[in-house]
């Protein structure tokens, strides 16, 4: 193995989580790291240019390598992606939204970079999961982030009363997304399936000017309106003692 001074570092480099300004929601550590690094791994090369442009307009975009990392990419492909650090390059990994390697597949490149003894440095930046329990009023010292609930309408139903009852039996909040199109059909199943007085938490376009960030029981959210169509969201249960 190289020595460490000779290998390069991966900087995982969070971004917004929408059409929101940087500055508000990103510390300036972002900003001085995208300005020595021109190497990246991303998830979609156009809106990863876009948003290094937004950050850093001085940086030229001749210069930059990106790589598009998505579920589809082999595990070939990532051993690739990893090797300019080998050779003392400096790499950035981007998520589309939010922070790299949660809910993200750049998760697998962070697990490589363990295995060749290369540097990981996390920066600081806003992580709708964490946003979403901080402003839910719910369990802080225990939550489960369970991604997306199964498409099948049957299997989704029993999905909801298990999570329902792992809340109780564990007091520990259960975090799930959906697939921004059907939020609304989500949220009917949601109201239709959990009990009247199991809590949820509705938190959608976090960060952003039309931030909606809500925790009523199940049977007040039946007399409440809200349009969650196209609109990134994370729901939270929990069913109190």
């Amino acid at each position: 193995m190289k020595p460490a001074n000779l290998i390069g570092k991966l900087y995982l480099i969070p971004t917004t989580l929408g059409e929101s300004n940087p500055d508000d929601v990103l510390p300036q550590s972002v900003k001085r790291a995208i300005e020595f690094i021109d190497c990246y791994i991303v998830e979609n090369e156009k809106t990863a240019r876009k948003f290094i442009k937004n950050i850093y307009p001085e940086k030229v975009q001749s210069s930059l390598v990106l790589s598009t990392l998505n579920k589809h990419t082999e595990v070939a492909d990532h051993i690739e992606m990893i090797k300019p650090c080998l050779q003392g390059i400096n790499i950035g990994l981007m998520s589309e939204a939010g922070c790299p390697g949660v809910a993200d597949p750049g998760a697998a490149i962070v697990k490589i970079a363990h295995e060749k003894g290369i540097q990981v440095i996390p920066l600081v930046g806003p992580s709708s999961i964490l946003l979403a329990m901080m402003g839910s009023g719910m369990n802080g010292q225990s939550f489960a982030f369970n991604g997306y609930l199964p498409i099948d309408k049957s299997e989704k139903k029993a999905a909801l009363k298990n999570y329902e009852k792992l809340s109780q039996d564990k007091n520990q909040s259960q975090l799930f997304i959906e697939t921004p199109y059907r939020n609304n059909k989500l949220l009917e199943d949601l109201l239709q399936t959990l009990q009247p007085n199991t809590h949820l938490c509705i938190a959608t376009d976090i960060t952003l000017p039309t931030e909606y960030i809500k925790t009523y029981t199940v049977a007040n959210w039946k007399k409440t309106t809200i349009d969650l169509h196209n609109r990134p969201t994370i729901f939270i249960i929990h069913k109190m003692n």
